[in-house]
């Protein structure tokens, strides 16, 4: 199929779509395009449903996969074999690493960091009490730094600028400048040496140039 596949997608930018690639799989029929709003470069083996609203500069690594009403935002990352599982918000400036799981029902905020293999999710009970079922995917506010490997639970809000230490699991709402370490995952403030905002060495400075 793919080695065939016409990709489904608007935008004025330069996109740039690898071999075996499917950008605008149609979900259900007459499933709408991707929207690129500027530059973007989709790898190999990468599948991004129809649907899906991506801004300047993103970019995609090996068979990433990226379900229908996601939103994301500009200069944005998704690594190689991440799951983006639809209906889902990124902000801008974000960085997803290698193997992360982002449920439904989720927002990331700008400048953002996933670890490899963060996983999130949305289901309190898995196939228990399904008549009481409604995903809500964590919130992830902005400036937050998830480390590798560490778990957030359905609904949490993890508050602005803090740092979820690798192998953490987080059961509960993390107020803003916080450090959350261990399993299950203890909250304390933020220790000054990790108080520097999330910047990524190839991101361009969105801060007004100072001038006299």
């Amino acid at each position: 199929m793919s080695a065939n596949f016409s990709h489904r997608y608007e935008g004025d930018g330069r996109v740039t779509i690898q071999p075996l690639a499917i950008v605008g799989l149609e979900h259900t029929p007459g499933a709408g395009p991707v929207r690129f709003a500027g530059d973007a470069t989709v790898r190999s083996h990468t599948v991004i449903y129809g649907d899906v609203e991506l801004g300047d500069a993103f970019q995609a690594g090996h068979s990433a996969l990226i379900r229908e009403h996601t939103t994301v935002g500009n200069h944005v990352m998704v690594g190689s074999h991440v799951v983006i599982d639809g209906n889902v918000h990124i902000g801008d400036f974000v960085k997803i690493q290698t193997g992360c799981y982002i449920p439904t029902h989720t927002t990331l905020g700008s400048r953002v960091f996933l670890g490899p293999h963060a996983v999130l999710t949305n289901d309190r009970f898995p196939l228990r009490q399904r008549d009481r079922y409604a995903p809500e995917g964590p919130t992830i506010e902005d400036g937050v730094t998830l480390g590798a490997g560490c778990i957030v639970l359905p609904g949490v809000t993890v508050g602005a600028n803090s740092f979820v230490a690798a192998g953490a699991v987080v059961t509960r709402d993390v107020p803003a400048n916080s450090l959350v370490v261990g399993t299950p995952g203890k909250v304390s403030p933020l220790p000054e040496h990790l108080r520097d905002p999330n910047r990524a060495l190839n991101w361009p400075s969105d801060e007004p140039e100072s001038g006299d």
